[in-house]
């Protein structure tokens, strides 16, 4: 078998465990679109912070310890014990429910029935306060996360692709890791949204909101619903992504590169955003392979916008997502 045709294929798997992290960014977004409506400009915040709260409740940090210092001229940081890793996920799921009430019950809650545009503007608004108390609450040093993922070349697989190939792949621990979990994840979602009565409930919100208060849902309930669910998906993929290139703020811009995806896959559907994903994971990957090198590079910078502009002037609402016709 020639040689560019093996790296090619290593290329593609490579390219598909990226793509599965592309979509764990991407599954937040389209939890709240379907539900509220609301495009979610601080998902990628939202991981931000979860990661940040992980790490440091793991490591037993004192929270806002910088503004504590400098007030009453202290010198505290720790609390002098370590969190198990469990237990620590457990407890930063507990704090992303109770961000999601917050931000319903103070800013929400006071912005029914205003136009989208308002509602994100509200939401870059909450990117940058969130950015900014993440900052103040744990610091701003780069930190390892760790919860005791596999991380490092898969040896079964570089093994028996030497075998049969002569040539092994790298495929890292860590993006298996993260496409099982992200299997296990969207099949729950799809579960929970279709046999649950809270799932049925969401999704009546998202058909209709006059109609589901008709019939005594309670919005604000499931709008806290959703956002919970969505600081779960940001803890999760803040998790990933924190476990491979270091809890830092720049975590924060994987919420650019999820854009695409969402684009491709349909704001509205949680499979094509896993579908989006996973287009968008391979795509780069081999025109950065075959086309990269001849026009210098870094294609992958770019390579997702164009194929997301080419799908917005064809296929606006994306492969899955729902067609909107508006009637005047």
């Amino acid at each position: 078998m020639p040689d560019q045709l093996i790296w090619a294929m290593e290329v593609t798997l490579n390219g598909l465990m990226t793509g599965v992290m592309y979509a764990l960014v991407a599954l937040g977004f389209v939890l709240i679109f379907k539900a509220s409506g609301i495009f979610n400009y601080a998902q990628g915040v939202m991981a931000l912070f979860a990661a940040m709260t992980l790490v440091g409740i793991q490591e037993g940090r004192i929270p806002f310890a910088h503004l504590i210092n400098e007030i009453f001229g202290t010198e505290i940081h720790h609390f002098g014990w370590h969190v198990p890793a469990l237990l620590a996920i457990l407890l930063t799921v507990v704090v992303m429910i109770g961000f999601a009430w917050a931000v319903q019950r103070f800013i929400f809650k006071h912005l029914v029935g205003q136009e989208p545009i308002i509602l994100f503007m509200a939401t870059i608004g909450l990117a940058y306060f969130l950015e900014g108390v993440s900052d103040l609450m744990w610091g701003s040093e780069i930190r390892t996360l760790d919860v005791g993922l596999p991380q490092g070349i898969n040896g079964w697989i570089d093994n028996t692709t030497f075998d049969v190939f002569g040539y092994g792949f790298f495929i890292d621990n860590l993006d298996i890791s993260a496409s099982i979990v992200a299997a296990i994840l969207v099949a729950g979602l799809i579960l929970y949204s279709q046999y649950t009565k809270n799932g049925r409930a969401m999704r009546a919100v998202a058909d209709d909101h006059q109609a589901a208060l008709s019939v005594g849902i309670s919005l604000n309930y499931v709008w806290v619903l959703v956002w919970s669910l969505a600081g779960i998906v940001a803890l999760v993929a803040g998790i990933m992504w924190g476990s491979k290139s270091g809890v830092q703020f720049s975590l924060s811009l994987i919420a650019l590169k999820a854009l695409p995806v969402l684009m491709l896959g349909g704001f509205t559907s949680i499979p094509g955003a896993i579908v989006g994903g996973l287009i968008i994971g391979v795509g780069e990957a081999l025109f950065e392979f075959a086309i990269g090198p001849m026009i210098g590079g870094a294609t992958e910078n770019w390579f997702a916008y164009v194929l997301a502009l080419v799908f917005l002037v064809f296929r606006p609402q994306g492969l899955f997502g729902e067609k909107i016709i508006e009637r005047v």
